[in-house]
């Protein structure tokens, strides 16, 4: 099954870490506000997906990331195209 984390950039210039197996769908979700936090925060772009083979894996990075809460490893994230092993590390 594909799986897939992403990062979105939000209006108010914020970060959103999501995590699904239907990528699109949960694009569709967030730009018709069905999101309640994204949803006063739109329009939302898409700027970061990976692809996974794991829906529990992603679910594990997703909250890897989200615990970090950090803009530093995010802009690195989204500039390098993947998350980094490194960060990957003990998930």
């Amino acid at each position: 099954m594909k799986c897939y984390i992403y990062i979105l950039q939000l209006s108010n210039n914020q970060y959103y870490i999501g995590s699904t197996n239907n990528l699109e769908r949960r694009i569709s979700e967030h730009q018709k506000g069905l999101t309640k936090s994204t949803r006063y925060k739109r329009p939302i772009k898409l700027i970061f997906k990976q692809k996974f083979d794991n829906l529990s894996y992603v679910r594990r990075i997703e909250y890897k990331l989200k615990k970090l809460k950090s803009r530093k490893i995010i802009n690195i994230i989204v500039s390098n195209g993947r998350i980094d092993s490194e960060l990957l590390r003990g998930v």
